[in-house]
């Protein structure tokens, strides 16, 4: 049995997520799918967060968050609103049966030249390391915060260093169940303690 798994997206990009639940449907995914398909009608931030968690997120164990180009947070709060809760929902650790998600972001094929920007040498250790552009003009906030968590000093941010979990499409559309499970395993690791619901 598989992942129960959530899946975050913008309306602009709901035929990424009929994709993922056609590729559950074909058995290419070992997944459940727990997504939310209308929004709930709401001005209450709280009321939204606890229905989401408690009707659909509060047995799922990752949230898939579709990043396309309507997900970042220089859109404004009032745009994002729905995803922005539905990822605080995800990352919020409250009590039993109410446990963190593991965050994966799938970069769709209209942000990857605004994310992945290929590699550069570091002044510090003379290494190559890999250009990517999570920040306010990519995602929102939820996202980026616990993906650029905690370098602990260090010249650049490493696996170790990051709660979220990061990759293209194409690289998710080959082999979604590994991914998944790296998402879950974040769940598990220390770096889980460092994690920020509003950032």
């Amino acid at each position: 049995m598989g992942h129960k798994c959530y899946i975050s997206f913008k309306q602009e990009d709901k035929d990424y997520k009929k994709k993922i639940q056609e590729w559950v449907d074909d058995d290419k995914i070992d997944m459940i799918d727990k997504s939310l398909n209308e929004p709930i009608d709401s001005e209450d931030e709280d009321y939204i967060m606890r229905k989401i968690r408690e009707d659909y997120l509060s047995d799922s164990t990752v949230t898939i968050f579709l990043i396309g180009s309507h997900s970042s947070e220089s859109l404004g709060e009032e745009e994002q609103k729905y995803i922005k809760r539905e990822l605080q929902a995800s990352l919020y650790d409250g009590k039993e049966g109410n446990s963190r998600n593991g965050i994966l972001g799938v970069v769709l094929p209209d942000m990857y030249s605004a994310i992945y920007k290929g590699q550069y040498i570091c002044s510090e250790c003379g290494e190559n390391h890999n250009a990517v552009y999570i920040n306010n003009s990519t995602v929102i906030k939820e996202f980026s915060a616990n993906y650029y968590l905690n370098n602990h000093g260090k010249c650049a941010y490493w696996e170790d260093d990051r709660y979220c979990v990061l990759v293209k499409w194409c690289e998710f559309e080959k082999n979604p169940n590994k991914y998944i499970d790296k998402a879950f395993d974040k769940r598990g690791q220390a770096i889980a303690k460092d994690v920020v619901v509003r950032p």
